[in-house]
């Protein structure tokens, strides 16, 4: 029986690798975008051009109404979702005394708000079938913390206790609940960044060079495994060695 998977914020460098990473352990993947989102044909597009058939569901994972419409829709149409990788990420960068509320919200909404949207309309029944990975994605940014970051880091420090708190719940249910903690990876996000900022970060990371998309992938892959059903409430942290928790 193939699993079911269901990657939010699939259409980025890193949601992208991910997608590939199940599909290549025989998963079927339905990845999530936003409503409307203009990339969204031409990445499935790109995608079958490299042998991925992935479904795909629009959703806002900000809101729960439209988390709950996009998690009833995949089941409706896929079957039950065995795989929750909770990836949707937004930035709003800016020192707090000059940050206004539309950032902060929107970034709490998104990057914490969300694993509450989409996962409590999904875990129940995989808590019922006996069966289920949930991987949420943090940042080393919220284990270390960043200047610039404090709705960031926030959203991403509660993304590690919400992760421990379910986990907890649910493992005598047979569902994990793990977290990745990405260092800085080689995506569009940073490649907007200055080169001089950009070097001086990676300056700091012990391999000396950014990781990549397929890097965080496949460790969220192996905590979707078979092989990984006695570890939960875990961080696996793909930092390069920026921060050894």
């Amino acid at each position: 029986m193939k699993r079911i998977a269901l990657v939010t914020g699939a259409l980025g460098g890193i949601g992208t690798a991910i997608c590939q990473a199940l599909a290549g352990d025989g998963m079927t993947v339905v990845a999530n975008c936003l409503p409307g989102d203009p990339g969204k044909d031409a990445w499935l597009a790109a995608q079958r051009a490299v042998g991925h058939d992935f479904g795909i569901v629009e959703g806002d994972v900000a809101d729960d109404a439209s988390a709950g419409a996009m998690a009833s829709a995949v089941t409706a149409r896929y079957g039950a979702v065995d795989v929750l990788v909770n990836n949707a990420g937004i930035t709003r960068d800016r020192s707090l005394a000059r940050m206004d509320p539309d950032a902060w919200h929107a970034v709490i909404a998104t990057n914490l708000g969300s694993l509450y949207n989409v996962t409590r309309h999904l875990v129940p029944a995989m808590a019922d079938r006996g069966w289920g990975r949930i991987v949420n994605i943090a940042s080393v940014n919220g284990v270390r913390g960043q200047a610039g970051q404090t709705n960031y880091a926030a959203a991403k420090a509660g993304c590690l206790g919400f992760t421990k708190s379910l986990a907890q719940e649910v493992a005598p249910r047979g569902v994990t609940v793990n977290a990745v903690a990405p260092g800085y990876i080689a995506t569009a996000m940073t490649a907007a960044m200055r080169t001089d900022v950009l070097q001086t970060l990676l300056d700091d990371v012990p391999v000396r060079r950014a990781g990549r998309p397929e890097d965080v992938a496949a460790a969220v892959a192996f905590l979707c495994s078979a092989a990984a059903g006695y570890i939960t409430g875990s961080t696996l942290h793909v930092n390069g060695g920026l921060h050894m928790a």
